[in-house]
């Protein structure tokens, strides 16, 4: 059981590793997102051997070797797909290329590892659904922001153990810096490879809230985005907000954004508000705005026993890369269910469809 002295918020040991080297092999492919980096060094860490990498760009094959030295350059995508050692691939393409590609994974009778959000449209999802249940492979979805953070990880484990009771209610804020122009390609500023704001950063937003409250459905009541500093490229979503009410009865409300300024010491501050019957608990995932306390992974805790904080960095590890693998060696569903990582695809999918548009008669 966790303790009310904040030094002892943890489980335990950090999660070892799934297997020994060379009993789980995988490799990356389509590294058009950064995110394809955390996912490769958590698979490692977990356990997993890194063989190979594929990308037709010849420059982000180059930064990933270097990042992974050793690491064997196919030569092609159908040399990773026909590779009869490789179990599962980890992909960040191009939003909505991302289904397509996770389709010929399980085509190849291999796992598929996907950056978030998983797909764009609800096609794409009917087409996912109907491999899964023909091929029999896993199609896990990089949620990072619950996932790849410890603070994340520790409020799952306070919410299990009963500390803040029943979870009613799952706010949540996610502001992103957008950064220079030149810095994004071309379709990160376009909706239908991107999906829109709802479907991408929003769906860290949804799966938290699925997970925290216990949810395994819910319905959007209210969705809005806009384009409010942005007439350059009016296809993007710098704005969008979002409202659900879960079967169960809690609710959720979030918010995402791409003006995160450039005097915050981070990317963004990301922060998530999680209500009970018997307390509350608050997460400072990336940094503790004009505070002492360094760093992220800073959670708060109000129940019965009093007021709590713990510094979250170094207490959980991350244990969903562990039962990936062990789900992926087993066929179980450790980390996470795939009806969970769908349902969150979709309904952030919905949300965005169903979107009113706010932004002003000047930009789009």
């Amino acid at each position: 059981m966790l303790t009310k002295d904040g030094r002892e918020f943890t489980r335990g040991e950090m999660p070892e590793k799934a297997c020994r080297a060379g009993e789980f092999v995988f490799s990356a492919a389509h590294l058009d997102h950064g995110h394809i980096y955390g996912m490769t060094r958590a698979l490692i860490e977990a356990g997993g051997t890194l063989k190979s990498v594929w990308d037709p760009d010849p420059k982000k094959r180059a930064d990933f070797l270097r990042a992974f030295p050793g690491t064997v350059e196919a030569r092609c995508e159908e040399e990773i797909l026909e590779d009869r050692d490789v179990r599962l691939v980890a992909g960040a393409a191009v939003t909505n290329e991302r289904c397509a590609f996770g389709l010929r994974v399980m085509d190849a009778g291999k796992d598929y590892f996907t950056d978030k959000a998983p797909m764009t449209t609800l096609g794409q999802l009917a087409a996912a659904r109907e491999a899964v249940r023909r091929t029999g492979r896993k199609y896990m979805v990089y949620y990072s922001e619950r996932l790849h953070v410890e603070c994340a990880v520790l409020a799952g484990y306070m919410i299990e153990d009963g500390l803040i009771g029943r979870v009613l209610s799952v706010t949540g804020f996610g502001p992103y810096r957008v950064g220079p122009r030149e810095g994004r390609p071309d379709w990160f500023w376009r909706r239908e490879p991107s999906g829109g704001i709802l479907c991408d950063i929003g769906s860290h937003q949804i799966e938290q809230y699925l997970y925290y409250a216990r949810e395994e459905d819910a319905e959007v009541t209210s969705s809005r985005v806009a384009n409010y500093a942005h007439p350059d490229a009016p296809e993007f979503d710098d704005f969008g907000d979002c409202a659900l009410t879960g079967k169960g009865g809690s609710t959720n409300y979030f918010r995402v954004d791409w003006f995160t300024p450039d005097g915050l010491r981070t990317w963004g501050d990301g922060r998530t508000l999680i209500l009970g019957t018997k307390g509350y608990i608050e997460l400072r995932k990336f940094i503790n705005v004009a505070a002492d306390r360094p760093g992220g992974n800073h959670l708060f805790l109000v129940n019965g026993d009093g007021e709590q904080y713990v510094s979250a960095a170094g207490t959980t590890g991350f244990p969903f890369f562990r039962d990936l693998i062990l789900d992926c060696l087993e066929r179980t569903e450790r980390a996470m269910t795939q009806e969970h990582a769908f349902r969150a695809a979709e309904l952030s999918i919905r949300a965005q469809n169903t979107a009113a548009d706010l932004t002003p008669m000047a930009g789009r």
